[in-house]
């Protein structure tokens, strides 16, 4: 494809500025007059050349939205434009592609190529770029070889050029600060690179950078910069089909490129790697990749060199990365800090409010002035792992997002400084404090939050002293699963936290007794009524003899233990208890409603309908007013009374209360809850059965005689300890 328009060789001092278009579409002259006879100018080669150190690439995958927003930025005089993002992503092999687009369509242009990734790199690129001009004077060792380049490069009648400047991931190189010039001795070493750089009508610098605020300075603004972002679906299947042929397998492919996130880096690194090997597929690749965390290191350390790449670069995708991840430590510490810890989140949908809760108590702040300063502190680091292009974040709800490669890369970063563990430590404790409980009220936090505490539920921390956070974890983890009717996942989660807890703080410890409470619950839930039943006794016990027998904490277990002897049918018990709970817990506590719908319940098992109602009425009236009629709360209150009017044959007010109460359990729950299908098939049997009931009475049978429906399960609703 051709990228730049065709450009003809200057005469009489005209010449055109490369990708410079006239609104018709032809070229732009600039008549600078005659050329000068300054003495002191040195003699113009006869033949303009190009010093950039690769060749075109084959391979190469064309990305046109790029290529021509670069040319676009790259016309007119003294342009310049910058490419930005992470190392890898393809910033230096689109910088040559241009290059050699440059000198393929104008001959008469001068194209360098300077390594920029060090102020010695810089150096030995103008000294070849003098040599090749054969600059008089430079051979004198105490020659300032960079201004005379930069004095060349400002003399328009010497021809039009196009630099690269490739790699400048450290603005300190080009813009030292006051404090570091003087430390230097030596007086060109003092001047900042980007003086060198001059501003020329007759020339055109493209910058590739890690770092946004170092591109968007030497570019003249970031309206002037392009973040390159990792290759598509279909740029990243080209890719590997370009290096790897017929060896491909499609979906195995598409698979791999979801593993690599799309990292052009990280797909020609796979490719060489089952290029080298006779017996290495795609599939067979993909499989090690995701076999543990060792070999995943070991394929994206693994380095086969590139013709295309800088020779001080690695072709390593982690050492490639890491450079970026020290650039960032040396620069701003506690941005390292951010990133690390962000790197044990899920790749997508990080909340900042997370983030900044563990930033304030990194500061160990407290007063307003030094809050506002940990604010200020904590977006500073956030923009920094934006600038390297680490990290992007989202407008609409307050989020960051990060490559899974990225993270993995930190995290072996982390390794190899001994402080990985330490991290995940910080990680587990933040997730402690920020997990809620599992009410309803606390869903959409769970929404957020709960896939970046998956990994820790078969990820038991090596550290002592983090045992205790990942129990914390894992509770209210089971507690929200359980209110989401995910029962199995839920008793096994629990399960492991109250081992952790009894081994850890005792079988008596009230956090103890609250893991056991809810295992019991999920029993419960299950019709696993005995064993529910030793643990709900364990844990009155328990609060008994630490809270007294009038904590509201050990009137909750009294209340979940007399849930689990009505499933069993010991009616007279479960009201005793569920009297004491009520009457204990007085009629302001948020529990009490709920207390007077267990009550209900059993007396309604025994008969007892006029009292059940009266209770079932007034905690659905209270909830209503309280919580709205969709609160999940409301919703049982309206299927108590619903199940009981139906137990008494009171078929419309019961075909209301059903009908409120499924509509709304699908709503909230979903419509596969336990809850809800228990709600649906108790509204079927009560419309089947009064279908039956109204075709009796019309054929003169009795109602005694038909025959009532069996799938009327209730729903019964545990206290939960807070």
């Amino acid at each position: 494809m051709q990228y730049m328009s065709e450009f003809h060789g200057p005469t009489s001092g005209q010449y055109v500025i490369p990708g410079t278009h006239t609104a018709a579409g032809g070229t732009t002259n600039f008549n600078f007059g005659c050329p000068p006879t300054h003495l002191d100018q040195p003699p113009r080669p006869r033949e303009p050349f190009s010093t950039v150190p690769f060749a075109p690439d084959p391979d190469f995958v064309d990305r046109p939205e790029i290529v021509a927003w670069v040319r676009d930025k790259c016309a007119g005089p003294g342009a310049r434009a910058a490419l930005v993002g992470l190392g890898g992503v393809g910033k230096s092999q689109l910088a040559i592609q241009y290059a050699h687009n440059i000198r393929d369509a104008s001959p008469q242009t001068f194209v360098f190529w300077v390594h920029a990734s060090t102020r010695a790199r810089f150096e030995e690129a103008y000294r070849d770029i003098a040599d090749r001009l054969q600059l008089p004077g430079r051979s004198d060792p105490k020659a300032d070889v960079l201004r005379l380049v930069s004095d060349w490069l400002r003399h328009e009648t010497n021809g039009r050029w196009v630099m690269v400047v490739d790699n400048v991931d450290d603005a300190e190189t080009f813009f030292s600060s006051r404090e570091s010039r003087r430390s230097e001795t030596d007086a060109s070493a003092q001047t900042p690179l980007a003086t060198y750089l001059p501003q020329s009508r007759n020339g055109v610098i493209l910058v590739t950078s890690r770092s946004k605020d170092a591109a968007a300075r030497l570019a003249g603004g970031y309206n002037k910069i392009r973040e390159v972002l990792a290759m598509n679906e279909s740029e990243g299947l080209q890719l590997l089909c370009n290096k790897l042929g017929d060896l491909l397998i499609k979906e195995s492919a598409i698979e791999l490129l979801r593993a690599l996130d799309y990292i052009p880096l990280a797909i020609t690194q796979a490719a060489a790697y089952i290029s080298r090997r006779a017996r290495m597929t795609v599939a067979r690749y993909l499989d090690e990749f995701r076999g543990n965390s060792k070999k995943r290191e070991s394929l994206l350390n693994w380095d086969a060199g590139e013709l295309r790449r800088d020779q001080s670069a690695s072709n390593s995708v982690v050492t490639t990365w890491q450079m970026s991840f020290e650039q960032i430590q040396r620069e701003r510490p506690s941005a390292a800090e951010l990133l690390s810890l962000m790197s044990f989140f899920n790749p997508q949908g990080i909340p900042e409010s997370t983030l900044r809760r563990y930033s304030r108590e990194a500061t160990e702040v407290a007063e307003l002035d030094n809050n506002e300063k940990a604010e200020s502190a904590f977006e500073e680091d956030l923009d920094i792992l934006q600038m390297y292009s680490l990290v992007s974040t989202t407008v609409d709800d307050d989020t960051c997002e990060m490559h899974a490669l990225v993270q993995f890369c930190t995290r072996v970063w982390l390794s190899s400084y001994s402080e990985a563990e330490q991290w995940e430590q910080r990680f587990v404790t933040l997730m402690a404090q920020e997990l809620p409980s599992g009410e309803f009220e606390n869903w959409a936090k769970w929404q957020q939050l709960l896939p970046h505490v998956e990994p820790l539920f078969d990820a038991k921390p090596a550290a002592e002293e983090t045992l205790k956070a990942w129990a914390q974890v894992l509770t209210n983890v089971a507690w929200y699963l359980l209110s989401r009717g995910s029962y199995s996942i839920a008793q096994e989660i629990a399960a492991k936290a109250l081992t952790v807890r009894e081994k850890a703080l005792g079988l008596d410890d009230q956090q103890t007794l609250v893991s056991l409470e809810v295992l019991a619950s999920v029993l419960r839930c299950q019709g696993k009524y005995d064993e529910a039943e030793k643990l709900n006794r364990r844990a009155l016990e328990g609060r008994e003899k630490e809270l007294g027998v009038q904590h509201p904490d050990t009137l909750a277990s009294v209340s979940n233990l007399a849930g689990v002897l009505q499933g069993q049918g010991k009616y007279d018990e479960a009201e005793k208890l569920n009297r004491r709970a009520l009457e204990g817990l007085g009629v302001q506590h948020p529990d009490t409603l709920t207390s007077m719908n267990n009550l209900a319940g059993v007396l309604q098992d025994q008969g007892k309908y006029d009292e059940a109602e009266k209770l079932n009425r007034r905690a659905l009236e209270e909830r209503e007013k309280e919580l709205g009629e969709d609160h999940p709360d409301t919703l049982t209150s309206a299927y108590c009374l619903a199940h009981l009017l139906h137990t008494l044959r009171q078929y419309t007010e019961a075909a209301e209360l059903y009908q409120q109460a499924c509509d709304g359990y699908t709503q909230q729950l979903g419509s596969q809850h336990p809850t809800s299908v228990a709600c649906h098939n108790s509204f079927a049997a009560m419309q089947q059965e009064a279908t039956q009931a109204r075709l009796a009475q019309g054929e003169g049978l009795s109602l005694g005689s038909l025959k009532r429906a069996s799938n009327t399960e209730t729903y019964k609703k545990d206290v939960y300890l807070k």
